[in-house]
């Protein structure tokens, strides 16, 4: 049976192989796994000992529902360590080093060949004592003692990007535009009027650019929602966004929040998971927002120019219009959200990038 990289069982399937091979787990002790994504079969592993390790709001609860203990930031020590490794270069060093930091036994090293895995142990190798690297369903799984191995060299450092008035902000290797502002927010905060007033979100805040420039640009405001699923990213938008009207959601986006009546969406939605597009992202952005807007509500977002989101605008508002664009971007424009059209579950791993920038 062919398996793509998306498919939940490889990593199951690599782990079998790992242990048939003679990889061995301490008799006791927590076992980290950290960055699984949502759906990943986990079951070679002693589930009443893993804790699973991730900052993305969707895979955190996923696994919590499936009964495992989870944290968003890795805790130590541990007995032993399993790396999912993520496509970033930058976060997948960051997540070894941090493993290996915190482990006494084995670091398992694990991931597809599509995010990057034959890099990365290839470095490794140089580093540490290194296992012999077995492929199973597009991908390779490796290990080595954590004892006496030093990687801090590779653990990640904050950033500052500053924009064009000058204004710093933090961002962290592996967060979506974390070298520098999308030019597609760029292009949304240009077109943010100045007369928005009410209750207002940002859909996917990130490390919260957009949010400071709907805050500055819109005085109006009572309240801006920023909602983001990565607690890293909505950690650097606490550090960015300092304005008493700010309101911070460690959120899947996908799914409306209970109890919020908005006057307003501004968005930047995603619409990739890893190297696949998914334009259904994007949609279940647009009907989150929907099912949160109140009947006057308007919707204001950015989109690459190739992405077919009026149709689903047309299914969620009354009407819609492009306001502006340019040859690689659309800013769009939606009013009246209509009430049949309630927001759907995204099952989805978690999100890397939004307009096709790397992150």
């Amino acid at each position: 049976m062919s398996m793509s990289p998306s498919d939940p069982a490889p990593r199951a399937l690599r782990l079998d192989l790992a242990f048939e091979a003679g990889l061995s787990l301490p008799d006791a002790g927590t076992i980290a796994v950290l960055h699984p994504r949502l759906g990943e079969d986990l079951s070679p592993l002693p589930q009443d000992r893993v804790q699973v390790v991730t900052p993305h709001a969707p895979d955190h609860t996923a696994f919590l529902a499936r009964r495992y203990a989870c944290a968003t930031a890795s805790e130590g020590r541990y007995a032993a360590a399993l790396v999912c490794l993520p496509r970033a270069r930058s976060e997948a060093r960051d997540l070894i080093a941090r493993a290996a930091a915190l482990t006494d036994g084995p670091v398992i090293v694990d991931g597809q060949k599509t995010d990057g895995v034959e890099a990365m142990l290839r470095e490794l190798r140089g580093r540490v004592d290194l296992s012999e690297a077995l492929s199973k369903g597009h991908g390779k799984i490796a290990w080595f003692p954590a004892a006496g191995v030093d990687l801090s060299d590779w653990l990640a450092k904050a950033a500052t990007v500053t924009d064009p008035e000058g204004h710093p902000f933090r961002t962290l290797p592996g967060l979506f535009s974390a070298d520098g502002i999308d030019p597609g927010s760029a292009l949304l905060a240009q077109m943010i009027p100045a007369g928005l007033k009410g209750v207002v979100a940002d859909l996917g805040a990130g490390w919260g650019y957009l949010s400071a420039q709907i805050l500055a640009r819109a005085p109006g405001i009572a309240e801006l929602h920023l909602v983001e699923a990565d607690a890293r990213a909505l950690d650097c938008a606490r550090q960015n966004v300092t304005d008493p009207r700010a309101r911070f959601h460690w959120a899947d986006a996908t799914q409306p929040l209970p109890g919020l009546a908005l006057d307003a969406v501004v968005m930047n939605p995603p619409f990739h998971t890893g190297r696949e597009a998914r334009p259904q992202l994007g949609t279940a952005f647009i009907r989150a927002a929907a099912a949160m807007l109140k009947p006057s509500g308007q919707l204001l977002l950015v989109a690459n120019r190739h992405l077919p989101y009026e149709t689903a605008l047309t299914a969620a508002f009354r009407s819609h219009s492009e306001l502006a664009g340019t040859p690689g971007f659309k800013i769009l424009h939606a009013e009246g959200p209509l009430r049949s059209a309630p927001a759907e579950p995204a099952r989805r791993p978690r999100v890397t990038h939004r307009t096709g920038r790397r992150a």
